[in-house]
């Protein structure tokens, strides 16, 4: 479990090096150390599944208030908006949206082995699926990494993840779909799904997923906290 030195500036820069040197699309720079430099503004499309979404402003906000503490940078969606096209690989391999995960609120994490704040949070966030992994919840992580299967998976295996399924898109578009919303930043970039796929709230930079602050959130999430 962090503490409050682990995403120090010195860690961010490392991220940005190591992301230069691999040719990273993105990467994630704070002078504070995690969190939003500012909220972002997303735009709401035209379908029903927006128009439905973007009636939970009052709920967005109500869930971002509990975000305190060590997941305190977290902002309420303005609006909230549907996300149920996100596409991405699952765990065997296999081509899926978030609609998949209908019925069941989602943390959804964008990561990459290159990005230090990325790799020093899995262990976190493999924590939170490990206990509050659920029919009702789970932790999504996507990796994001150019390439073959080889570097992510080793640096899962080494690191003790077990929770965690390994989702996967090498091609970026996912992070890209996330950027045209407004969404992404960089990476880590991290984001709350309720169980109809709409975006309650979202983050970009590292957090302790594993701390009573974020579990008090995701019980918030599921209405358990209300």
């Amino acid at each position: 479990m962090a503490d409050g030195n682990r995403f120090s500036p010195r860690l961010i820069l490392a991220a940005l090096v190591a992301g230069v040197l691999a040719g990273a699309v993105a990467v994630y720079v704070s002078e504070s150390g995690s969190g939003n430099n500012a909220p972002a503004q997303v735009a709401v499309g035209d379908s029903k599944d927006d128009a439905a979404c973007a009636a939970k402003a009052d709920r967005a906000r109500t869930v971002a208030a509990a975000a305190t503490g060590q997941v305190a940078a977290l902002l309420p969606a303005d609006p909230p908006q549907s996300l149920k096209g996100l596409a991405f690989n699952n765990p065997d391999g296999k081509p899926m949206t978030l609609a998949d995960h209908a019925g069941k609120t989602v943390l959804l994490n964008l990561w990459a082995t290159w990005c230090a704040p990325c790799r020093a949070e899995m262990p976190a966030l493999d924590a939170l699926q490990k206990e509050m992994g659920s029919d009702a919840f789970e932790v999504v992580a996507v990796n994001v990494d150019a390439g073959d299967d080889a570097k992510p998976k080793k640096f899962l295996e080494e690191t003790g993840v077990e929770a965690l399924g390994y989702y996967r898109d090498s091609t970026m578009a996912l992070f890209n779909d996330l950027k045209t919303r407004g969404l992404a930043l960089g990476l880590p970039v991290t984001m709350l799904i309720d169980a109809e796929g709409c975006l309650i709230a979202h983050m970009n930079g590292p957090a302790e997923w594993s701390s009573p602050d974020a579990k008090r959130l995701v019980e918030t999430a599921l209405g358990k906290s209300d």
